[in-house]
């Protein structure tokens, strides 16, 4: 009986203190960790709810880029870190398309995370050098499909939101292209600005500015309406192209096992971030808007990220598109 006594007095102090962390989460930086290269378009969206999140919270959170493998690199170094809270994701429709497009993913989006919220859903616009040809969507469409030999697509690597949009783009048209993959959007469209490659699908918080000021040519918006931001661009029906529309939506992510407390913290942190009005005027600029309340949720994101597995996995494996 003594023995028993002393066994339960044990276990009750072990399970004492992750309760009493928990308690005091957070009491020191957390690391917010984007899975792609600084200045594109999932570090602009890092770095807006960041500093509010970090005031709700009352501790840093540091937001650290990790690069490569469209976006796995992070996510498996998250999955693998400590489930206590410092060590947290954010990723983009990437993480639906993952399970299918690598052969070898290491880790499970759905087992090997705890979800924490969706933040902001992101259209994308079709864009390129300022002194190529097509004027409009349809004359690139026809352009493309007469040169596609030589038209090159600039993309940020296998599984990146450029890559995705592209990969649609070419079924679409039924016209496959050279692509040029990059390490992250950002050099991507430096590269398109300089005129090393000829076009692109990127995000609005990538190419707004550059549209605006009249340094790349834009020809589609891939919504169903027109932006607030940018009133004079058509929508992908608009110019022509249907039933083309992609949004890419982001999320916060945090290891499997990390206890439901800590999570409602930084789900709280998140929808404060979200309310915020400077990240509401910021977003609503580079044509976004943060996702409604219910959705920054861990039911709101479970749910988002497990129908659009299942949307993407017809897509990609008609394309025929993997990775190892």
């Amino acid at each position: 009986m003594r023995l028993l006594a002393c066994l339960a007095a044990t276990a009750l102090v072990a399970l004492a203190v992750p309760a009493a962390a928990q308690e005091d989460y957070p009491d020191g930086p957390i690391t917010l960790v984007v899975p792609f290269s600084a200045g594109g378009p999932t570090d602009t969206v890092t770095r807006l709810i960041a500093e509010p999140m970090s005031r709700e919270l009352g501790e840093q959170i540091v937001v650290q880029n990790i690069s490569g493998a469209g976006g796995t690199l992070a996510a498996t170094q998250v999955a693998n870190a400590a489930p206590d809270g410092y060590t947290i994701l954010i990723h983009h429709i990437g993480m639906s398309t993952a399970p299918t497009l690598y052969r070898n993913l290491p880790y499970n989006p759905l087992e090997d995370f705890e979800t924490i919220g969706l933040v902001t859903e992101v259209p994308m616009t079709i864009i390129a050098r300022k002194d190529f040809e097509p004027e409009t969507l349809q004359e690139l469409i026809d352009y493309v499909k007469a040169n596609q030999d030589t038209v090159t697509y600039a993309n940020a690597g296998i599984g990146a939101a450029s890559h995705l949009c592209g990969m649609l783009f070419m079924d679409a048209i039924d016209t496959q292209l050279t692509t040029v993959p990059y390490q992250g959007t950002g050099p991507a469209l430096t590269d398109l600005l300089g005129g090393q490659v000829d076009f692109m699908c990127d995000q609005t918080t990538n190419t707004t500015g550059q549209i605006q000021a009249g340094e790349v040519k834009a020809y589609a918006v891939t919504t169903g309406e027109r932006l607030e931001s940018l009133p004079d661009l058509p929508t992908t029906a608009e110019a022509g192209l249907g039933e083309f529309q992609i949004g890419v939506w982001h999320g916060l992510y945090a290891p499997a096992g990390t206890p439901e407390p800590i999570i409602e913290k930084l789900t709280a942190a998140l929808q404060t971030a979200l309310k915020d009005e400077n990240v509401v005027e910021q977003f609503a600029e580079l044509g976004t808007t943060p996702v409604p309340q219910d959705q920054a949720t861990p039911e709101g994101h479970t749910e988002k990220l497990a129908s659009q597995i299942e949307l993407w996995r017809p897509i990609i494996q008609e394309a025929g598109v993997y990775a190892d």
